[in-house]
């Protein structure tokens, strides 16, 4: 019973000598790949003094049980052996050369010829001519050995072409052997050799055979004439295993006719059967589109002429793309009526497979695909297991089923992982795993969640991730675990229950305890990159306000420092259309300043989703264009909390313009940067604001009582001082006013301007006097300095002209404002000029201040 399958097998393979390539002693790994590399590049060679073409399969480990199928199918059998060895000296060469014929004896029923390659011998011993051993000094210096495998192949040829033209001679009397695989033998003894029926069952299985050498000895149209004679002989006789092998047999050698550049397609580096990795095990060795120009050539020779006769000749026997899979269907039947021959059935699934790939029938390919799979074997290994189902999921992908495809590798995955493996290997489940992701419409980038629907089945996407996650604890990465967690719950928030959101995040705060969850990248081994995974959900964010300074930080303009206004009105356009784009929502431009080196605001609409108090800590902006103090804040929000405002401030540091971001969080252990640009749905308006230069802050007071009452309401615009002193007429009384510098630039210019109110709009006196000569003198003020200055308030009414004034005055009184505050508090215009020289005339025209207001 042949017991490993071969899941590349490829219907091409039929044409292919076996040639297996294996070391003797001790041979370095490396060194053993370096040179099987280059012996398996030559897969083809143009036979001497023809033009066909022989195709070479190579193998580094082949079970001695398959090569007894050799007679049943002939690419079966290993025809050539070429073993690799290290010598050093002439002492160990005896015991070097007795390994390599115990090596030969292994396959040396089916063998056609060997070689030996000696690696490090040097004298007299190497200097011997040999035909079938070559010395070389060293794995560097053995220019030759491509050369020396073409000579090799075309000595398989000479015994290939003798064994064919021997076979296929017609010897009349002579009894033809019958052929048999290993598990009939014990079928066909006490046999009546001389029936009818015993010696059609030897010509067609004899005749099969031949069509098997005439195929691998590259006379395609031969072979097609041998194949259709065996399938005749052998259906009249109901030998249904071999009329298998002679059905596949045409299907292949039709095959090769239809599909000149190969079935086999790229598929990527395999394990090998024997477990070890070649660098190009998994490289096809059927020629690409180069060598299709020398296969034409090799059919229109020995046997298969380039005339109109022959190729008619061709397409009478060959089949049709169509008959291919029927005759494929029909062989894998009659193989399924012998539970010895599961390996052969299986391969033949695979090999039909890759046809229909190539016709672009996948439906039919999978029900072959679906047979494969309810093949029962013998016991598998578990490596050998992973190689079934890491193949099954290749040939899903190739069909274009993709989900079907991860399926098959998820199982593969987990079979890395199997109880019964005394050491499982979970970096080879979680690379198969990641590469179930695509099967899954599953992104590891959270970029891809955010673009619209959700795509994918949820419930099998989750248990995707927690397999990723348990098998990076098993690996013992703790960072690839918080990495998959917080994708998870970041991307399937609205799909997990309350109870899977508690585990999830008690299993991510159990895991940023060891390993904090950050925002760099994570760079698998073989090159994959995981990108951060932002928490925009936790809390979501639904609209972001920048706040204007408190009034009394405001900065203002300066009006006399401006000059005349400048109309900056424009013409009216009217447009239905009005683009809507939070890209320049987000770049509008604020019509407020913020003010170097003092606090600023920014306020965030929020809300918690998940069903337990949500703790958000280390909160801040993220800003470019200035640099930015952001001053972290923390919040601790209700269970499934509806809006809910959040504060953030920070301190621009330099001036220019300051474009808010984002926000920066820590929740669960998992820093996170939340940029504006990846919210869906966030309302703003504008994230770009002036920051001007650092301006003088002054604290006033005054020797007067407040007034109960303001006189005149605040423009907005104004910081309002009310106080409150009767007085008579005629009567003097002094206001002291104090001005402090409360801030960390010097005051530099003082203004006092006054202006009287009048409610009755008929009587005006001079109220207040003062005289700023030794408070200028004080100037300029530095930042924690105290300056004071006085107002003289004298009563001075006309009376003469009114009646009734006393009556008015009890009702109404009269207010006096008066404006004692230094110019400017705030300079937007233009920076403070340092050398501008004082000057308190002009200095009427500075700007605007805040009002006293005076009652009498």
């Amino acid at each position: 019973k042949m017991s490993v399958p071969d899941y590349m097998q490829c219907a091409e393979d039929h044409q292919t000598l076996l040639v297996v390539v294996q070391p003797i002693g001790i041979v370095p790994e490396e060194s053993f790949f370096r040179i099987y590399k280059r012996i398996s590049a030559v897969s083809q060679v143009n036979v001497r003094d023809s033009q066909r073409v022989l195709y070479i399969r190579y193998r580094h480990h082949y079970p001695p049980e398959n090569n007894e199928w050799g007679d049943f199918q002939t690419h079966r059998k290993v025809v050539g052996l070429i073993t690799i060895t290290e010598c050093s000296s002439a002492k160990e060469w005896p015991q070097t050369f007795e390994k390599f014929h115990l090596q030969k004896e292994m396959y040396g029923s089916t063998l056609y010829d060997s070689r030996l390659f000696v690696f490090g011998l040097q004298g007299e011993i190497a200097e011997q001519p040999r035909t079938d051993v070559a010395f070389y000094p060293s794995y560097d210096q053995c220019e030759t050995v491509e050369k020396r495998i073409e000579d090799f192949i075309e000595s398989l040829f000479i015994v290939l072409e003798s064994k064919r033209l021997d076979r296929a001679t017609d010897k009349s009397g002579d009894k033809i052997p019958l052929l048999c695989v290993p598990f009939e033998k014990k079928d066909f003894v006490g046999l009546d050799t001389d029936s009818r029926h015993y010696k059609k069952r030897c010509q067609g299985r004899m005749r099969k055979h031949v069509g098997d050498l005439c195929l691998q000895a590259g006379m395609l149209q031969d072979s097609l004439v041998h194949y259709h004679m065996a399938v005749e002989l052998l259906r009249s006789v109901n030998d249904f295993l071999w009329l298998g092998a002679a059905l596949e047999g045409l299907c292949s050698a039709s095959v090769i006719y239809h599909y000149p550049g190969g079935t086999g397609g790229k598929v990527g580096p395999r394990r090998a059967q024997g477990g070890s990795l070649s660098a190009e095990a998994g490289n096809r060795h059927r020629p690409g589109m180069d060598g299709i120009s020398v296969l034409f050539c090799a059919l229109t020779s020995n046997g298969i002429n380039a005339d109109t006769s022959a190729e008619i000749g061709r397409a009478k026997n060959c089949l049709s793309p169509e008959d291919i899979i029927e005759k494929y269907k029909e062989a894998i039947s009659y193989y399924g009526k012998y539970k010895n021959a599961g390996v052969i059935e299986l391969e033949a699934c695979v090999k039909a497979v890759r046809v229909l790939a190539i016709q672009k029938r996948s439906m039919e390919a999978s029900e072959f695909l679906q047979n494969a799979v309810y093949i029962n074997l013998r016991q598998l290994s578990e490596e050998e297991k992973i190689q079934r189902y890491s193949i099954l999921s290749e040939l899903y992908e190739r069909i274009g089923f993709h989900r079907k495809s991860a399926f098959f590798k998820r199982i593969a995955a987990m079979q890395c992982a199997a109880p019964s493996i005394p050491e499982p290997g979970w970096r080879a489940c979680y690379k198969l795993l990641l590469e179930t992701l695509p099967g899954y419409s599953l992104s590891l980038d959270p970029q891809d969640f955010s673009k619209g629907t959700h795509r994918g089945w949820a419930a099998v996407q989750m248990r995707l991730l927690h397999e990723l996650v348990y098998a990076s604890r098993r690996m013992g990465n703790p960072a690839l675990c918080v990495r998959h967690l917080s994708f998870l719950l970041q991307t399937m928030l609205d799909f997990l229950s309350d109870q899977e959101k508690k585990d999830v995040t008690q299993s991510l705060e159990s895991y940023t305890a060891k390993c904090p969850g950050t925002m760099e990248v994570i760079t698998l081994p073989d090159g994959l990159k995981l990108p951060p995974v932002p928490f925009t959900k936790l809390p979501i964010v639904k609209s972001v306000k920048l706040l204007n300074l408190p009034t009394s930080l405001r900065p203002h303009k300066m009006k006399s420092l401006l000059g005349q206004n400048v109309s900056t009105k424009s013409p009216f356009i009217y447009s239905p259309i009005i683009a809507h784009s939070r890209g320049e929502e987000r770049n509008k431009k604020i019509d407020f300043q913020w003010v170097q080196g003092d606090v600023c605001e920014v306020q965030l609409m929020v809300y918690n989703p998940m069903p337990f108090e949500l703790r958000v800590e280390n909160m801040g902006l993220l800003t470019t264009g200035v640099e930015f103090e952001s001053l972290p804040a923390a919040l601790s929000l209700p269970a499934e909390s509806g809006l809910y405002p959040v504060t953030l401030v920070g301190v621009p540091q330099t001036t220019g313009q300051i474009t808010v971001n984002g926000y920066h969080t820590s929740v669960f252990g998992v820093f996170s940067d939340c940029l504006l640009d990846n919210l869906p749905g966030v309302k703003t308006n504008g994230c770009n604001v002036e920051v001007i230069p650092a301006l003088p802050r002054v604290q006033i007071s005054t020797s007067l009582p407040r007034s109960a009452h303001t006189l005149q309401p605040s423009s907005g615009d104004e910081i309002s001082t009310n106080v409150s002193v009767q007085l008579y007429n005629g009567e003097t009384q002094q206001l002291i006013i104090k001005l402090e510098n409360i801030g960390t630039e010097p005051l530099e210019k003082l203004e006092v301007t006054a202006k009287t109110v009048n409610t009755k709009e008929k009587l005006y006196g001079d109220f207040l006097s003062w005289n700023l000569e030794d408070t200028l003198c004080q100037f300029p003020l530095k930042p924690g300095k105290i300056a004071t200055f006085i107002v003289n308030i004298k009563v001075k009414l006309d009376f003469s002209c009114q009646e009734n004034l006393l009556q008015d005055l009890s009702d109404d009184g009269i207010s006096v404002s008066g404006l004692p505050l230094s110019s400017p508090f705030r300079q937007v215009v233009k920076p403070r000029v340092e050398t501008k020289p004082l000057n308190p005339q002009e200095s009427s025209k500075v700007g605007d201040f805040s009002h006293v207001k005076v009652r009498e």
